[in-house]
């Protein structure tokens, strides 16, 4: 057997997530979560999440899998680091987010709340909840 050299994937650089309605995603993550958008085509928008991560909205994902009336979430959460989850779930309830769970201890200092995309994808803010010290 020839040497194999050494390899291993360090790093996520994009998310993407299967959408069905793109300009209807964009807008949310755009207008109600406040990312830029980078590059947007016919089928593919890309966002700056930062931190060196891109979240890309794909329709042809959505496409592959069926039925235009399932949620297409499923066993996954994208989770937005905050520094105070309280006051990340009173901005977004602001801008008519609605959550599926109020702002709650997860372990120690760490809270998080959590609601959904258009799409049914699991969405989070996760931190510290200053208001709570």
């Amino acid at each position: 057997m020839a040497d194999v050299p050494e390899f291993k994937l360090t790093k996520i650089s994009i998310v993407m997530l299967g959408v069905r309605d793109l300009a209807r995603s964009v807008a949310f993550y755009r207008e109600k979560l406040g990312l830029n958008v980078q590059f947007q085509s016919s089928e593919f928008a890309f966002l700056n999440a930062a931190g060196g991560v891109t979240l890309a909205l794909a329709t042809p994902l959505a496409q592959a899998l069926g039925s235009p009336s399932e949620k297409l979430g499923g066993a996954s959460e994208l989770v937005f680091a905050v520094d105070d989850v309280r006051a990340a779930y009173e901005a977004l309830s602001g801008r008519g987010i609605a959550f599926i769970r109020e702002p709650h201890n997860v372990t120690g200092a760490q809270w998080a709340a959590n609601f959904e995309d258009p799409d049914g994808h699991k969405l989070s803010v996760f931190g510290a909840n200053p208001s709570v010290a």
